[in-house]
């Protein structure tokens, strides 16, 4: 169902009025009551959303960027209404893979609306650990915003460690002596994934940063705000480690390919001397050859015929061409 949840908070408590069963009935009762509500949705509809724009106010392009998807993660304002895209993303163990989401929130003065694309981040449990502590929930929406964006940054941990390991476990490969493709396919595989995963986190800091310049101009809570920085921080360190892991995953393609190289460059050597060898046994073998297919002709009028020491002047011919050639060939390190 693409509405997950929707609730009123008055004073950082949930309200349980029956009013607040259904869209309608929420946006009612936070009009009556000046409480801020939080309405989560799951792939919604474009009626749905558009039930939602039409009561807050949202503007038609971010409304048209949360239905599509696909957007790179920002921060944009329209008026008093906050725009942001958010990439959650979660590591796959079965997989080795980094799974990418997306979440849209449309931030007001007494609102918050959460759009997800994707299972992850999981905001219900970041609703009951709001629900569980009503001091920091009754500080209204940029509190609720505060809670999403620390879940956010918080399943980045999981995906640095998968990829750590993942690293760690091709450095070991690039000197095992595993299938040259395979671990190449690897790397390139990780790269990409560290990349978006990179893609992901940067942009978290500048979207930070810029709502901590707007936390005074607007009034946000101090303690909210130094809670922000703390998250702007985490990011910080999330988007190093996805640096570092580039770089390292570079360094590592280089070192593959060196590698590849020189045991390339080492078969061509070893063949060389191969081809060598057999060929300076061919040309050793081919002297007595040469000299017994001549004195092997039929032909009546041959001086050495008749001549006493023809037969042992052959042999030594023989005898001597090999030898020549061998201590020729083992002079030049070809045998």
């Amino acid at each position: 169902m693409p509405v997950i949840d929707s609730a009123v908070y008055i004073d950082g408590v949930r309200s349980t009025s029956s009013r607040a069963s259904t869209l309608d009935q929420t946006f009612e009762l936070a009009r009556d009551s000046g409480g801020t509500a939080w309405i989560g949705l799951y792939r919604p509809t474009s009626d749905e959303l558009a039930s939602v724009a039409d009561e807050f106010g949202l503007h038609r392009l971010a409304v048209e960027d949360a239905l599509k998807g696909h957007q790179r993660s920002k921060l944009e304002r329209y008026g008093e209404t906050l725009f942001l895209v958010l990439r959650p993303a979660r590591y796959r163990d079965e997989s080795e893979t980094v799974e990418f989401g997306e979440l849209h929130v449309f931030l007001g003065p007494n609102f918050i609306v959460t759009v997800r694309h994707a299972e992850s981040p999981d905001l219900t449990k970041v609703r009951q650990r709001l629900e569980a502590d009503p001091s920091l929930l009754a500080l209204g929406a940029e509190a609720i915003l505060y809670a999403v964006l620390d879940e956010v940054v918080d399943e980045y941990e999981p995906v640095i460690a998968g990829l750590e390991n993942d690293i760690d476990e091709i450095e070991d490969q690039l000197f095992g002596g595993t299938d040259d493709a395979a671990l190449t396919k690897r790397i390139y595989d990780l790269s990409r994934e560290v990349i978006g995963f990179q893609r992901a986190v940067q942009p978290l800091v500048g979207i930070g940063e810029g709502l901590l310049r707007g936390a005074s101009k607007y009034g946000v809570d101090l303690e909210l705000a130094h809670r922000l920085r703390d998250v702007v921080d985490h990011a910080t360190r999330a988007g190093e480690r996805a640096d570092a892991f580039r770089a390292l995953l570079d360094n590592a393609l280089q070192v593959q390919s060196t590698l590849i190289t020189r045991r390339m460059t080492e078969v061509s050597v070893a063949q060389n001397e191969q081809i060598k060898r057999i060929t300076s046994w061919a040309a050793i073998l081919f002297a007595p050859t040469l000299v017994g297919t001549v004195y092997g002709m039929n032909f009546r009028v041959m001086p050495e015929l008749e001549w006493d020491w023809g037969y042992p002047f052959a042999l030594g011919l023989m005898l001597l061409m090999g030898v020549g050639l061998y201590i020729a060939f083992k002079r030049r390190d070809w045998l």
